[in-house]
């Protein structure tokens, strides 16, 4: 299987049991929900960070679950993505956005960071920022809150009702971006402003 055959989609988080229901872990739980979808689990430790499988339309698509930290998930991301030789183009990351309201989903093509520490690492260790991204909504924090505070809180019930709409709607658009390319995935799954 040649290296662009290969596509690496990366879910951003922080590991363990008291952060999985965090707003910083959305990119782990669109992970989780791709791999119930095509009936996978992530049973192998790699480069730092759990990894499922799948042959899709004569490709492989590997999940990853960095189970560094938040703020080094470029280490584990690019180790993983130097192993399988996956294109730029290839390479998918999934995470939390506070600019966005909760819930919205939005593809890009590329660019910064947008001040996310796991995505300014993920950019430091690859030396570029030209990869798909699936950025998930949070919305800002109420008030004064510091943005670190927020981000570490879990989502309350009602907000997960909205929550698990989008990451619905999200496998909906990776399979969309897999299937049919980043332009048709903009088109029908980024929000019309």
């Amino acid at each position: 299987m040649e290296a662009r055959d290969t596509i690496l989609i990366a879910g951003l988080g922080n590991p363990g049991r008291r952060f999985r229901e965090n707003r910083h872990n959305i990119g782990f739980a669109l992970l989780n929900q791709l791999a119930a979808h095509w009936q996978l689990e992530f049973t192998r430790l790699q480069s730092d960070a759990l990894i499922c499988d799948i042959k899709r339309m004569d490709r492989k698509v590997i999940l990853a679950k960095p189970q560094t930290w938040m703020n080094s998930s470029g280490r584990s991301v690019a180790a993983i993505k130097r192993f399988y030789k996956v294109d730029f183009s290839n390479l998918i990351v999934a995470y939390d956005d506070l600019d966005l309201p909760q819930g919205t989903i939005r593809i890009r093509p590329g660019g910064g960071s947008g001040g996310h520490r796991g995505m300014e690492s993920i950019i430091q260790h690859l030396g570029g920022d030209e990869f798909p991204r699936v950025r998930l909504g949070i919305d800002r924090p109420p008030g004064r809150m510091d943005a670190a505070d927020y981000v570490l809180q879990d989502f309350s019930p009602l907000e997960l009702e909205t929550i698990n709409a989008a990451l619905r709607r999200g496998v909906e658009c990776v399979e969309l971006l897999l299937d049919e390319g980043l332009q048709a995935c903009m088109n029908k799954c980024n929000p019309t402003e």
